[in-house]
């Protein structure tokens, strides 16, 4: 909240991940989004799809910079923000340092599966040749309604109380 009680709105792109991540969700995917920006101009939006194209690698962050790439025209995305629902995993986080991603902004932290602040801490590890920006917490608290809706349902569905992993 700003001063006198006023809302802060939310960036539109967080916005946009956050839709994504509802999209997916509705889709039987764990509630993942993310969005690229190049000056300011969206140039993908993608959501978590590992169960719809049957491939383990297609986390919301890796479709939206393999997106931004293609329209781009380049594997170098240096001038680009990635903007993202869920703190990366470390498979993400080595394809943000590839990409060169300028900025990340991430909304809900991720103890078990996270490796920007969590687990190996991808990005200050010695051998991470780049280090983007990093802003955490940005609609934290939309993301991690989302992702307990999601698995609460799927736990009262599925009676078992198991829980998949955040990102897949």
């Amino acid at each position: 909240m700003a001063q006198g009680g006023d809302v802060i709105p939310l960036p539109p792109p967080m916005t946009r991940a956050l839709a994504a991540a509802a999209e997916a969700a509705e889709a039987g995917e764990v509630p993942v989004g993310a969005v690229v920006t190049c000056a300011g101009e969206v140039i993908a939006v993608a959501a978590n799809a590992p169960r719809r194209l049957h491939d383990p690698t297609a986390h919301a962050e890796i479709l939206a910079i393999r997106a931004a790439a293609v329209a781009l025209g380049r594997e170098r995305l240096e001038d680009c923000d990635l903007w993202v629902t869920l703190e990366p995993c470390a498979r993400c986080a080595g394809a943000i340092a590839h990409a060169r991603i300028g900025r990340l902004y991430y909304a809900a932290t991720d103890p078990k599966g996270g490796a920007v602040e969590h687990g190996p801490r991808f990005f200050g590890q010695p051998t991470c040749h780049h280090r983007p920006e990093v802003y955490a917490g940005i609609a934290e608290a939309e993301a991690a309604r989302l992702l307990r809706g999601f698995f609460a349902d799927r736990r009262n569905s599925s009676g078992d109380g198991g829980e998949p992993p955040p990102g897949g």
